[in-house]
């Protein structure tokens, strides 16, 4: 019996993926990538956190990063080169608290944080009364403010350069303002010594313009005028917004182009950020040399035993002082004696 063949049938071809660009198109630069990866075993709100920080790095990262218990660091070092990862985000869970290491692929430096405090998105969306993430707000990579970090010491110095090159710089002639939805701010504590970890979401807002008017324009919705008399109601009736929404002037920008169909460089616009999470509390514990090893450039704790062991040492060499002021004492009435025993 013959047998007849699909000459429909197209034969299976491997689909090709395409990596992201790592490097800019205007500036040039090398884009920094990242791997958001854990350690040991994580409980279920730290797994959250985990999830939360991909979404942050969003969109040089790898948001559906599978790792196994038997991955090693090594193996996400092999993967990095071809991949063109620059940093890895490591979070760990020890009996005293949780900790975040940030790392420099593929030599370091590697910071230590110890992460006293955290809240996840949804906890940060579930505490407000309005919530606002929309569909494009990952598409681009945030801006980074650092606040407080200026103190002149090396470890802190550091800090601030691990913080800047982990997220895409941006030209402040040619950057698109519609691709500035979000911002990472960090502020340092020199008390407590400790770094606010926040993510906003940036909204402009045109001021001087009434609430309906603004969410016409933004809806595109015909609005219901059916209780109305005149169109006039419609733009009177809510005036220009809350007394919590009243503009600042210290909040107020001036637009160089046209942000949509709304905010405009000719009018003024309010900049609003509203939070969406994830919220830590750090503390920079240790700064390594190495990727994870090398030498300690910097040691919280270890600075605290130094002080102490200097204190132990200064003692010990007062008392030996002490003590060769007492022998030379000895000796000069020894001499003196005899002088005396001579005479």
């Amino acid at each position: 019996m013959a047998r007849i063949r699909n000459k429909k049938k197209k034969p299976f071809v491997k689909p090709i993926i395409k990596m992201q660009s790592s490097v800019d198109h205007i500036t040039g630069d090398k884009i920094p990538n990242s791997f958001v990866f854990s350690r040991g075993k994580l409980p279920g709100p730290l797994r959250q956190l985990q999830v939360d920080l991909r979404k942050l790095m969003l969109p040089f990262t790898a948001l559906k990063l599978k790792e196994k218990r038997r991955n090693n660091l090594k193996d996400f070092l092999n993967v990095s080169g071809p991949m063109g990862v620059t940093h890895f985000l490591i979070l760990s869970k020890t009996d005293t608290a949780p900790y975040l290491r940030v790392a420099r692929t593929p030599q370091g430096p590697t910071l230590t944080f110890k992460i006293n405090e955290y809240s996840l998105a949804a906890d940060i969306a579930q505490s407000q009364l309005r919530p606002r993430c929309p569909k494009d707000l990952f598409k681009n990579s945030p801006l980074i403010v650092l606040s407080g970090f200026g103190t002149g010491e090396q470890h802190l110095k550091l800090t601030t350069i691990m913080f800047q090159n982990i997220f895409p710089a941006i030209d402040v002639n040619t950057v698109n303002l519609s691709s500035c939805k979000r911002i990472v701010l960090l502020n340092y504590n020199k008390e407590t010594k400790l770094i606010d970890f926040r993510h906003f979401s940036i909204r402009l807002q045109p001021v001087d313009v009434s609430r309906r008017i603004r969410k016409f324009v933004q809806n595109h919705q015909v609005p219901d005028l059916r209780n109305l008399q005149d169109v006039s109601d419609f733009v009177t009736k809510a005036g220009y917004g809350s007394e919590s929404e009243a503009d600042d002037e210290a909040a107020t920008v001036s637009l160089a182009t046209d942000l949509g169909r709304v905010n405009r460089a000719s009018n003024k616009s309010a900049v609003k950020l509203q939070e969406i999470g994830p919220r830590m509390t750090l503390q920079l514990i240790k700064v390594e040399e190495g990727l994870c090893s090398g030498g300690v450039i910097f040691n919280e704790y270890g600075n605290h035993v130094s002080s102490k062991n200097k204190k132990i040492n200064d003692e010990k060499q007062e008392n030996e002082e002490d003590k060769d002021g007492e022998q030379e004492h000895e000796e000069d009435e020894e001499e003196e004696q005899d002088d005396v025993e001579e005479d």
